[in-house]
């Protein structure tokens, strides 16, 4: 039988929590934030690790960001659109980030791990929104991450998310892609996949 550990043993102490971005280009210090989803994990009772909760904001653009049209036709966004709800740019973080906080305190962890497909994209604005919001308590470790592109690309020779999902068996949808919610529970179930997977065969056993 199984010896599980806690999840705070798993990953060095550090509960990952998945994170997509929906951005207004590639720029982390000049161009907007436009939508931030986090989703946490947990173990189940047979250590297998799952997603959990999802939390989403949509964001104003800070003031003075750049937008350019090209990311808006890829995500859809219309960043002037008020049924968007969107909340300033450090209302929504501290949202995002004490929902975060939450689930690194429950697990008994010391800090969060950012999970991201071509996660220093992710990370990097985070980390800009973070200085401009002068935000002291930011709950992800601030350049350690887990790249999903990296270990689909090592797990099933896929780099591209819908492609690494598909040769998981995950569903994914191009229509709904480019939300930040759904892409990043579709990253959380890519992850899991992975690290289960790498359990079966005889890896670390939560």
């Amino acid at each position: 039988m199984d010896q599980h550990t806690p999840l705070s043993e798993r990953f060095r102490g550090f509960l990952p929590v998945v994170v997509d971005l929906e951005t207004g280009g590639f720029d982390k210090d000049r161009d907007a934030l436009l939508e931030i989803a986090a989703v946490t994990l947990a173990v189940d009772e047979d250590g297998w690790l799952l997603p959990d909760e999802t939390v989403c904001c949509a964001i104003e653009p800070f003031a003075g960001a750049n937008i350019e049209p090209a990311a808006l036709e890829i995500t859809g966004i219309d960043p002037n659109d008020p049924e968007r709800n969107a909340l300033e740019e450090c209302e929504g973080l501290n949202q995002i980030f004490q929902k975060v906080r939450k689930a690194v305190k429950s697990h008994n962890c010391k800090r969060a791990v950012m999970v991201a497909h071509n996660a220093h994209f992710d990370l990097g604005f985070v980390n800009s929104a973070v200085a401009r919001c002068d935000i002291k308590r930011n709950p992800f470790h601030p350049f350690t991450c887990f790249d999903t592109a990296t270990l689909g690309g090592l797990a099933y020779g896929q780099t591209v998310l819908a492609k690494a999902c598909e040769a998981a068996n995950i569903e994914f949808s191009g229509r709904e892609a480019h939300s930040a919610a759904y892409d990043a529970e579709r990253t959380a179930e890519l992850f899991c996949t992975i690290v289960n997977r790498w359990r079966e065969l005889g890896g670390w056993l939560i």
